[in-house]
Formats: structure tokens, sequence, C-alpha cells
């Protein structure tokens, strides 16, 4: 049976605040770190990585995350992070200042509504960030960097709405595609 990669999300698509994290990704890859950076297109706060699943399975996804109600809220994206930690990055992110309770409690709800289909929650708690890259090698000067980036102001969002995303691994990277969305009652 064919199996579907999925994720939930929100988009971070105002042309303004991308262009302003392509800069920060310009800032990281001056630090001569192996970086896979995360393309302008592809720039998503994760509420919930669900893994593979049956392709029937998809509509089913859908269907109960349609009967989430959420009202917009603003997301401020500010200061340049790592995990596990800046000394020894493996992923880099840009944290969520105002709307992180939001964003968390839309995951909550998110997560209960898959819990309705049997899919596990997920082990670790849920930290609100936007990853912009992955370290796959030496770190070089990145953690100097990391800290010069720490209290940077990057920009604010309106979140009205999330969506089920498909992911397509490919050589080049990942490729991301919208399966179902879901906006915020008005």
């Amino acid at each position: 049976m064919e199996r579907v990669r999925c994720f939930v999300a929100v988009d971070v698509e105002d042309p303004a605040l991308v262009s302003r994290i392509v800069n920060i990704q310009e800032q990281l890859k001056a630090s001569r770190a192996r970086l896979k950076l995360v393309e302008p297109q592809n720039l998503h706060l994760t509420l919930r990585f669900i893994g593979e699943v049956a392709k029937p399975l998809v509509s089913e996804i859908a269907g109960v995350l349609e009967e989430i109600e959420f009202a917009s809220f603003k997301l401020e994206l500010a200061g340049v992070g790592a995990f596990p930690n800046r000394r020894r990055p493996r992923v880099v992110w840009i944290g969520v200042r105002e709307g992180h309770d939001e964003l968390a409690e839309l995951s909550r709800r998110v997560n209960e509504a898959l819990a309705k289909l049997k899919i596990p929650k997920p082990r670790e708690d849920f930290v609100p960030h936007l990853t912009i890259a992955r370290v796959k090698g030496a770190a070089g000067d990145l953690p100097r960097v990391l800290a010069e980036l720490e209290g940077v102001e990057v920009g604010e969002m309106l979140v009205s709405n999330f969506r089920l995303k498909k992911s397509t691994l490919t050589p080049r990277g990942p490729v991301y595609e919208t399966l179902f969305e879901k906006r915020a009652r008005e």
C-alpha cells in the first residue's frame, strides 16, 4: 500500500519575513559550517510531524483537522538558537516570542484530533520554533555566529491557517505539497 510522509504546519509566506530569514541564513553560511539551509519556499513551523501513513488515512486526518476551531493570532519570530545547544549545533532555529502559547495550544489541539485516529502523541514536548538550517558536519564558527544572532528581531506574521503537508524526500532536499488547509474562524 502506498504511504504518505506528512506533517501539520504553519507556513511562513510573508515575502518581507522570508527575506529577513534568508538574510540570517546568509550570515550562518559565512560561519563556514557545513549546513543544509531550509529553502525559502519550505519555511514553516511544525505543529506535528506525523510520519509515514497509509494513503487512505490522509483523508481521515484531514477530516479530524477540519474539526479544529481556532482564532487567528500574531506570531513574533525573534532570536536564533540551536538544538541540542549552541556549542554542538545540529539544528539551527528561530524562536517564537509572541504567540508562543497560542502555537502550543494549536499543536495540542492537533495532537488531540490525531489521537481520535489512534495516531500516538509525540514523545517529546512541543517547542515552538522555525528550523532554518541543519548542520551536516563541522560547525566552523557557527557557535560564535549563533551567539551574535541570539537577540535578533526577525519579524511578525499572522497565523490564520495551518496545513497538512506531504513531504517527498529527494536527493536535493524535501519537496512539500499541501494536502489540506484549515483556516481560522473569522
